[in-house]
């Protein structure tokens, strides 16, 4: 039965393949867009080089060779390649796997075990590889689109080599495009400017790009398509966003910084793709205000007040025009002066409240409600500063024996540049009053 079974899922010699399929590169020199990885100076290529192949994890974005690779390297090393997929394998499946590789070990053949979307596997699950990799039944080739970091054990994770695969940039999938002309015999039917769209609807994935051209090419036309012509035929691929994984986290870091480093046109553009990749307005606008607390503070005391007056004016408003609120305090934090000098001394300050939090107030500063309390000396000395001089005491409010510390150092921009000429004032002043 298993022999009938390959036999009819093995496609005739003459059977159409998908252009994906007929263009998969042969050797590892044919694969477009890795050559940072695959060059003799590169991890994979030194590997080779030396004849010492170890267990990998292959991390990138999707259709940018990964399953390809771990082939071509089966071929180069000699292994026998097994593929299976975390999705749809089981334990079961998994046990046969570990022991058919086996036998190949005990006849003098190795085995590369593929093992496309691992992160998808358990901790059990990819505990239960570690014993036939450290034995060398199998040698571990994983894919994975997800951060390694975040999604494997440690234990696997020390015992196979991570290698970063990159998205197709415009120069690499125009190099496909011209593969696949040669494969079709003619050229795609398309302007320029309409060659240039289709590789970016591709968005750096060579599988996607193949996929469109395949359709372009089966297009009996008249003359070749401009820009709006093409957009009206083929649908855009959506952009690659992953709402709780790491694409979440690297695109609101890029937002954040760009705010930071005073770039409206970059942040506009951070705050844009999370939208279009279906972010809730609702965490950027707490996430808006957060910059506005943390990164502009009081250098600007208005912008903070301006993210609460977005945030509430998505509130009431709702999507889509509510998120144009949102966008402008974008724009303002972005121009506004910056400075975390709050931010600093509030961790400063929360840091000593940790090593010092046993110690009580001066007595001189404590609050005196009872007459025991004003016969130990609570409230005694006490000067009020609406009666002294200039309304400023110089009293010291910190614990006694506590020298007094210096944590609010705000810079010479914006609003902080009047602060700073206060703080310097009332310096002046309580060095005076101390030396009477």
């Amino acid at each position: 039965m298993a022999d009938l079974f390959d036999t009819l899922s093995t496609p005739a010699p003459d059977a159409p393949r998908p252009l994906a399929d007929r263009l998969r590169p042969k050797t590892l020199a044919e694969v477009i867009g890795q050559e940072k990885v695959l060059s003799p100076d590169g991890p994979l290529g030194a590997m080779l080089t030396a004849g010492s192949l170890s267990s990998l994890i292959l991390w990138g974005p999707p259709g940018v060779g990964k399953t390809t690779i771990a082939r071509l390297l089966a071929t180069e090393t000699n292994l026998h390649f097994v593929q299976i997929s975390a999705i749809f394998t089981g334990v079961t499946e998994l046990r046969k796997v570990f022991e058919q590789a086996r036998l190949r070990r005990a006849n003098g053949q190795g085995t590369l075990l593929f093992v496309d979307e691992i992160h998808r596997f358990n901790k059990a699950q990819q505990d239960g590889f570690l014993p036939h990799m450290e034995d060398g039944t199998i040698l571990l080739v994983g894919a994975t689109t997800e951060n390694p970091s975040f999604e494997l054990n440690a234990a696997l994770l020390s015992r196979a080599q991570v290698i970063v695969l990159d998205r197709l940039s415009l120069p690499d999938l125009e190099r496909m495009a011209q593969r696949a002309e040669q494969d079709l015999g003619r050229a795609l039917p398309l302007t320029v400017d309409a060659r240039e769209a289709l590789l970016e609807m591709a968005d750096g994935d060579g599988r996607a790009l193949l996929n469109l051209i395949e359709q372009v090419a089966a297009w009996s036309l008249p003359k070749p398509l401009d820009r709006a012509a093409l957009a009206n035929r083929l649908m855009r691929r959506a952009a690659k966003y992953d709402k709780s994984g790491e694409e979440h986290y690297n695109l609101i870091s890029a937002l954040h910084k760009s705010v930071r480093g005073s770039d409206p046109d970059a942040a506009l553009y951070w705050f844009c793709r999370m939208l279009e990749g279906g972010e809730d307005p609702r965490f950027l606008a707490r996430r808006i205000t957060r910059m506005a607390v943390e990164d502009i503070g009081l250098a600007d005391p208005q912008a903070q007040a301006l993210c609460i007056q977005g945030w509430e004016t998505y509130e009431r408003l709702g999507s889509p025009e509510g998120e144009l609120a949102l966008a402008q305090a974008v724009i303002y934090l972005a121009l506004a002066p910056k400075s975390n000098a709050g931010y600093v001394a509030y961790k400063a300050a929360r840091n000593a409240a940790r090593q010092t939090g046993s110690q009580p107030p001066p007595l001189h500063i404590r609050n005196a409600p009872t007459r025991l309390m004003k016969d130990i000396g609570y409230g005694a000395g006490y000067a009020y500063d609406h009666d002294a001089e200039d309304g400023f005491s110089g009293q010291d409010y910190f614990p006694e024996g506590m020298k007094r510390p210096v944590w609010y150092q705000p810079p010479e921009r914006g609003f902080e540049r009047e602060l700073k000429k206060r703080i310097d004032y009332f310096a002046k002043l309580r060095a005076r009053r101390q030396a009477e």
